[in-house]
Formats: C-alpha cells, sequence, structure tokens
C-alpha cells in the first residue's frame, strides 16, 4: 500500500522534515499556501526572516545528515555566507569582554548568513535532490479523530479537498492554527508556558565599508541582572558585502524604526562599538521591526496526541532570538524525525509520540536558556523567579566572567549554547570547581581587537578603542 506523508508549512523546519521523510515514505507533500521565490528574497508571511539569523553547528550537522549529497553548508558557503568561529567573535558579555582565542573547532563554528539565503538554498538541495512534492494550499484542519489523525483538508484556488495521509507534520512556524485543529478533534488543555520581555528587534543591512571586510561577528548583550530594560545588538556579516545589524530592547527600552534613530540606539549600548562600525557604513534599507519575539512553548510531547500526527519547529516553541537557536531547534527535531524512521514504522503505535519526545530535548534546552534569561528584565510576562532560578542565576553570572578569562570555561559554555551539550554539564565536577575559584586572568577593559579592526575603528572615531 502506497504511504504518503503530508508536511504543513515550507520554511526551514517544513523542508527539513519532508527531508527526514522522504527515504520512508512513497510520496511526501509540502503545503505552502504562499507563492515560494525563485531566488533568496523576502516572504510575506515571515516579517522575523529580516532580522539576524545564524546557523548553529548542531543544525548544520543535523542538515548534513538528513540531507548528506545536497551539501547544504558547502552551498550556503559558495553563495556567499561566512562561517565565524565562536572563539573569535566579538563578544560583549555581561560579565565583560569575552576574550578571542586561537583556537578553531569545528564544533565552534557558526554559519552566517540572511535567512533569505538559507531558505532559498535549503528548499533548492530539497526539490532538487530528492522526490519531495510541494503544493501551494493552505492547510484549513486535520482530519481523523482524537485518537489518529489521517489528513489535512486544505484549501487550493478556492477549493477544499481532502488529504489523506499516514502522517502530517505541522512545521507551519509561530503562527500555527495545531491547537485549534486539535480542539477540533477533542484534544485540548495543552501545557503551556510563555516568558515575554516585550523584546522590539529592529534590523537594518548596510554595506560593509572599505578597510571593515574581515570584521567578524560582533555582539553586545543585555545584563539581565541590572534591573533595567535590556538592550542588545548583534552585527553580522552575510553574503554580498553586506552587515546585517540588529538591535533589541526589552519593555521599556525598545528601539524605534526611524532611521536617524538606530544608529543612536546602537551607540548607546553597553558598549558602543556596534554604533561605531555602522556609523562609517552605507544603510542599504530601512529599518524593519519585529515585535513577535516571546519565549512560548506547547508541550505537545506531555499531551494524549493523537497517532498521525507530529508537530516540530516554531510550531512547538518560540525563542527570543538573541541566541539564534530556532533554525537549529527545527533541524534537530527533523533529525529526531529521521532517526525514528529508522527504528520504527510510520504507522506502528507510539511513533508520533517518541518522535515529539525525542523532538522535545532540544527544544527544553533552548527554552529554558532563553527564558531563564528573559524572566529577569522589568516588567515581564511570565512566571515570577523561583529561589532555585536565583541561585542558578548566580551561579552563571560567575560562570560567564570566568568565561571571559578561559578558554575551557567558554568553550563549554558554547558548546551548551549552541545545542551540542546538555546544560547539566556545566554544573559538572571539573566546571564547578573552575567557576568556584574565579577568574584565572585579569579581565579585559575594552574589546580584544586586532591590529586592523583597531585602525578601522580609529579611522571612525578616535575614541572607538
Amino acid at each position: 500500500m502506497s504511504r504518503r506523508a503530508v508536511v504543513i508549512g515550507g520554511s526551514v523546519a517544513g523542508m527539513l522534515a519532508a527531508a527526514a521523510l522522504f527515504r520512508s515514505m512513497d510520496e511526501v507533500i509540502v503545503l505552502e499556501r504562499d507563492e515560494l521565490p525563485d531566488r533568496p528574497s523576502p516572504r510575506k508571511r515571515i516579517p522575523q526572516a529580516r532580522h539576524a539569523h545564524i546557523l548553529l553547528p548542531s543544525g548544520r550537522d543535523a542538515i548534513q545528515e538528513l540531507l548528506p549529497v545536497a551539501d547544504v553548508h558547502g552551498r550556503l558557503l559558495a553563495a556567499g555566507a561566512h562561517e565565524q568561529s565562536l572563539t573569535d567573535m566579538l563578544g560583549f558579555g555581561p560579565q565583560g569582554w569575552y576574550r578571542r582565542w586561537d583556537v578553531v573547532a569545528a564544533d565552534l563554528l557558526l554559519t552566517c548568513c540572511s535567512r533569505d539565503l538559507l531558505d532559498w538554498t535549503l528548499r533548492d538541495a530539497v526539490v532538487g535532490t530528492t522526490p519531495v512534492r510541494v503544493r501551494r494550499a493552505e492547510a484549513v484542519s486535520l482530519l481523523g479523530t482524537a485518537e489518529r489523525v489521517t489528513g489535512v483538508r486544505v484549501l487550493a484556488e478556492g477549493l477544499q479537498e481532502d488529504l489523506r495521509a499516514d502522517l502530517v507534520v505541522d512545521a507551519s512556524g509561530r503562527g500555527s492554527r495545531v491547537e485549534h485543529w486539535l480542539e477540533g478533534l477533542g484534544v485540548t488543555d495543552i501545557p503551556t508556558d510563555e516568558v515575554d520581555s516585550g523584546l522590539v528587534y529592529a534590523s537594518r543591512i548596510f554595506r560593509v565599508p572599505k578597510g571593515a571586510e574581515d570584521f567578524p561577528l560582533t555582539q553586545v548583550e543585555a545584563d539581565p541582572t541590572a534591573n533595567r530594560p535590556g538592550r542588545s545588538g548583534n552585527l553580522v556579516p552575510i553574503e554580498g558585502g553586506r552587515w546585517l545589524v540588529s538591535l533589541a530592547g526589552t519593555r521599556g527600552g525598545e528601539p524605534g524604526s526611524r532611521p536617524e534613530a538606530f544608529t543612536d540606539f546602537a551607540l548607546n549600548l553597553r558598549h558602543p562599538i556596534i554604533g561605531q562600525l555602522v556609523s562609517a557604513a552605507e544603510p542599504l534599507t530601512e529599518v524593519f521591526l519585529s515585535r513577535s519575539t516571546r519565549n512560548r512553548r506547547r508541550d505537545f510531547d506531555k499531551t494524549a496526541m493523537p497517532e498521525g500526527l507530529v508537530v516540530l519547529g516554531d510550531a512547538v516553541a518560540t525563542f527570543n532570538p538573541v541566541y539564534g537557536q530556532g533554525m537549529s531547534v527545527a533541524a534537530l527535531g527533523a533529525q529526531a524525525l529521521s532517526r525514528q524512521l529508522r527504528q520504527t514504522d510510520v504507522t506502528a503505535p507510539g511513533f508520533a509520540r517518541d518522535v515529539q519526545r525525542a523532538a522535545a530535548k532540544s527544544v527544553a534546552a533552548a527554552y529554558t536558556m532563553s527564558a531563564s534569561q528573559d524572566q529577569w528584565f522589568p516588567e515581564v510576562v511570565g512566571k515570577a523567579p523561583t529561589l532555585a532560578d536565583r541561585l542558578l542565576s548566580r551561579y552563571m553570572g560567575r560562570m560567564s566572567r570566568v568565561a571571559t578569562t578561559s578558554y575551557a570555561v567558554s568553550a563549554a559554555m558554547c558548546r551548551v549554547i549552541t545545542l551540542q551539550a546538555d546544560a547539566s554539564r556545566l554544573v559538572g565536577s571539573e566546571l564547578l570547581v573552575a567557576t568556584l575559584k574565579g577568574p584565572v586572568r585579569e579581565p579585559l577593559t575594552g574589546p580584544p581587537l586586532t591590529e586592523e579592526e583597531s585602525a578601522f575603528l580609529d579611522s571612525v572615531d578616535p575614541l572607538a578603542v
């Protein structure tokens, strides 16, 4: 009997889910309600795509496992994406400047490019190297019962149609209506958690000025312990000789959309380096705002879900974008689906539940990291920090300070942040001792710039360094 899988959503999570499915199914259909561009360009229903995105090494490796022949990472680099070591970025954290270490580890390499380029490259790789079929249609409801989903009702060209499937994957993003659809089948009371700091993102693309072509990924973080609105910024080198600069502020400290205020906001971060850099760069776009930044997690893995339905990507959880974890969480979810398909038939009892539980591990790690920071900012909406949260925050603050002086501690934290190691590693005996001992060097008093970087900043502003 022919077996069909239907994936709702044609963005990163959806295309990777399709990549996970095609070897095990006779037919894989991706439903996408928008007309997809034939080149890297913005899409109407993904406004957050205009902001900084980073593919973590965990996401990169998951994509490689899902699409080994397509060489997605190689295609991105050939199209101008940048590879940036976490050990060589310019990072100003709550506890000071991180050192730049002369160590290049494959598991600490970030892939920096526009979301438009990654979306298009991934879609082109899936469609070009697999039998996956993309169909322009909108999912309007699920078919089946509370015990098993049997397909999707779709709307295409003004007509409704029932599309039967052995497995439905909802990867329709933060706008997913899966909770509403499940209610229609009698599935309710899905556990949900939310922490909303009121974060607003403002992003703009600049042409990289002459002399700054090799400037690395630069980040100025907010300080969640300062008892004031958190303001942060990221300058990300992307394809085409451009910088994608994203500024963010929590409730009470939000950036605006006026172009003339963009540089001023950047100059008034905890350190002005991003403002100094963009003040010398030619803006190529207007300022784009996004308010879709709340942390929200729906625990489908803890719900009596129907067989035949898996939910992945932003349809499960959304995070404060500052850690750049969303795309990698989607990739790890698709990887969990792929690995389960190697062990169990898609129609076997408990298949969907096992996938959901496996995918929930990276979701929980990313959500905990993001929400545990956002909960400290003023006027945050969500549960108040517990005593355990306060003790952990003090410990992590001390560890972050040690990380500014120790490669071993810094690398360990990076592997947790990039979803390659479990957070429990941070309280292991070796790191616990290192944290309690404290910093091993004097903290840096300014950004660790190369001679070329320092010379460029001096040419922009004599007081830059």
